[in-house]
């Protein structure tokens, strides 16, 4: 199955926060981003298109003609628990459960009333296994940039323990096999 992975455009929250689950607004280049993602999905036929619950994702959705996408909450982004909407430099100086997190094992270890990156590729896992057994051919995904990294892991094209490193640009289109 072909899996096209399509991450929102840039986010109007400052470089360096947490901010995963949260529902946060775009950037004022909203418009000239979307338009570019909608060319590249331009004449690309989908069995189903699906999207993340956060806005993020509907609108970039909607606005390259998937107003009608299904709602999927297995493809949302990371949720940061306590740690959302917090900077990275802040809590690195004063969490220590933080410093163990990013320090330690952060794949296995969840943040405090959050989840693990290994829960997030376990979600997925789930949505990708279902639309296969589903019969999907191609299918397209409007989410973010945590799954498009569970994808590449999925796929063996990165490895988990470097998987914030991997995340594909705002607005990245993945085309995938699995």
């Amino acid at each position: 199955m072909d899996v096209f992975l399509i991450r929102h455009t840039s986010v109007d929250v400052p470089k360096g926060f947490c901010y995963g689950a949260t529902d946060v607004a775009l950037t004022d280049s909203f418009m000239t981003e979307a338009e570019a993602v909608r060319k590249r999905l331009q004449g690309v036929t989908f069995d189903a298109v699906f999207t993340s619950p956060l806005s993020r994702a509907v609108r970039l959705a909607a606005y390259c003609g998937y107003g009608d996408a299904l709602v999927d909450d297995r493809v949302k982004e990371l949720d940061f628990g306590e740690w959302e909407m917090k900077s990275f430099d802040e809590l690195y100086k004063d969490d220590a459960r933080f410093r163990l997190w990013c320090d330690g094992d952060y794949v296995n270890t969840p943040s405090p009333g959050g989840e693990s990156f290994a829960g997030q590729i376990k979600r997925f896992k789930s949505f990708v296994d279902e639309k296969k057994h589903q019969g999907f051919k191609r299918i397209a995904v409007f989410t973010h940039g945590g799954i498009l990294a569970c994808g590449l892991i999925m796929t063996g094209q990165a490895e988990a323990k470097n998987a914030l490193s991997v995340v594909p640009p705002y607005g990245s289109v993945v085309c995938l096999t699995v």
